[in-house]
């Protein structure tokens, strides 16, 4: 059996981290064998060199080894590309074609991103896997074939399982061995080895001196993140390769070829507002002042009866426990509070009994006033409710807040409004 350091070599894997070096050696236990592998990772991380070790080592390595990118396949054309076609199968279809399952019998098969694959097809490549049969499309001829399949996928499978994006049965026949492959956050000591070899292939491509790190950049690269592992490292290593007249570079020079780390300066946030925070606060000063108006409407309906009745003090010792509710929303409670004693007819400046008769008929349009301008004070307070859970979605949280309400005083009002 070939070693690790022997198979990484000769596959120009560069690396020495402990899970790289499991990924290797379960590819070399597994090679001779025809097990099913499936490879996962995230894109960038090398998945393809997996594939390449398990047909070298196999006992198929004289057999074809084709890589399919199930990716970018069309939906519509992937069957035909996979398992062929018979001539007039459909339009465009002059003649037969076969496909990959077809022309790569005895060989390997490599299915890259094959968590895109559409569930007609994982219905035919599961067939595959259990008994080597296919059919070509516009067929009705069983075919056998002898291909191994190795699979990849950056996809979270369990969670494609859940959402019914992929078969779970297929999953299964793919996984029989499972191989990951650690991303380069992952493998620190190896970033700038890698960034060293990549340095060096360029400059023999692009025939200039090899650029290097000096001790605060290779100490940036190693803290990077690198969301696109491998596949990003090499791209930065290519561009300073080109564009850089200096040949050694400094953490501040390779600080603007990574992304997210252009400046060091905090975000700044604007504190304008936009229109859309003018208009939300207009509507909720609408509402406070219809809050006003209804306690306003109050006080007009108490000096209506105080002047229709002819007993002043009787009315003003009927009405004086007469309790005004306001409310204010603080620390989700609403508070109410008493008002004081009714105002004398004095202060509010009540004509006597005697007067009133005289002068009953100037205030009989005052009572039509007041139901008038009350009967719009439900429907505006509806109506500002309805155009913030719209705005925020049917967020309660969120409309509340924009109302200057609390969450729970908001529930309570979409309750008696039944919305």
């Amino acid at each position: 059996m070939e070693s690790v350091q022997a198979t990484k070599q000769r596959f120009g894997i560069i690396g020495n981290d402990l899970k790289l070096n499991r990924a290797v050696e379960k590819a070399i236990q597994v090679a001779p064998t025809d097990i099913s592998v499936l490879v996962t990772g995230e894109s960038g991380v090398g998945k393809e060199s997996i594939p390449k070790i398990i047909h070298s080592l196999s006992h198929r390595k004289h057999g074809k080894y084709i890589a399919v990118n199930c990716g970018a396949i069309p939906e519509g054309t992937i069957d035909s590309e996979l398992f062929g076609h018979e001539k007039g199968a459909f339009t465009g279809a002059t003649q037969t074609r076969n496909g990959y399952f077809e022309v790569a019998d005895g060989g390997t098969i490599f299915l890259d991103e094959v968590g895109e694959l559409p569930l007609t097809t994982q219905v035919r490549l599961l067939r595959v896997l259990e008994n080597g049969e296919f059919i070509k499309v516009g067929s009705s001829k069983v075919q056998k074939t002898d291909v191994r399949i190795v699979a990849a996928t950056n996809v979270n499978m369990f969670e494609a399982i859940k959402k019914e994006k992929f078969r779970e049965d297929l999953y299964y026949r793919l996984s029989t061995v499972e191989i990951l492959l650690p991303p380069l956050r992952d493998r620190k000591d190896d970033i700038h080895l890698l960034f060293r070899k990549f340095a060096s292939d360029f400059a023999s491509k692009y025939k200039m001196p090899t650029i290097r790190l000096a001790d605060d950049a290779v100490t940036l690269l190693e803290k990077y993140h690198w969301s696109g592992n491998i596949r990003q490292l090499r791209n930065i290593a290519e561009q300073i390769s080109v564009l850089e007249q200096n040949r050694t570079i400094s953490a501040v020079t390779l600080h603007g070829y990574l992304p997210n780390m252009g400046s060091n300066l905090p975000a700044v946030i604007s504190s304008g507002k936009k229109e859309s925070d003018f208009s939300n606060e207009r509507e909720i000063l609408y509402k406070v002042l219809f809050d006003m108006k209804a306690d306003l409407n109050d006080l007009k309906k108490l000096t209506m009866e105080l002047m229709q009745s002819g007993n002043n003090q009787e009315v003003q010792k009927e009405n004086e426990g007469l309790i005004r509710k306001i409310y204010r929303e603080d620390n989700e409670e609403e508070v109410r509070f008493e008002e004081p004693a009714t105002p004398s007819a004095e202060v509010l400046q009540i004509p006597s009994a005697s007067t009133l008769s005289k002068d009953e008929d100037k205030y009989h349009f005052a009572e039509e006033i007041e139901e008038e301008e009350t009967l719009s004070l439900h429907d505006k307070e509806l109506e500002l409710i309805k155009k913030s859970l719209e705005r925020n979605r049917g967020k309660r949280k969120a409309a509340a807040e924009e109302l200057g309400i609390s969450e729970r005083t908001l529930y309570r009002k979409i309750k008696q409004y039944d919305l």
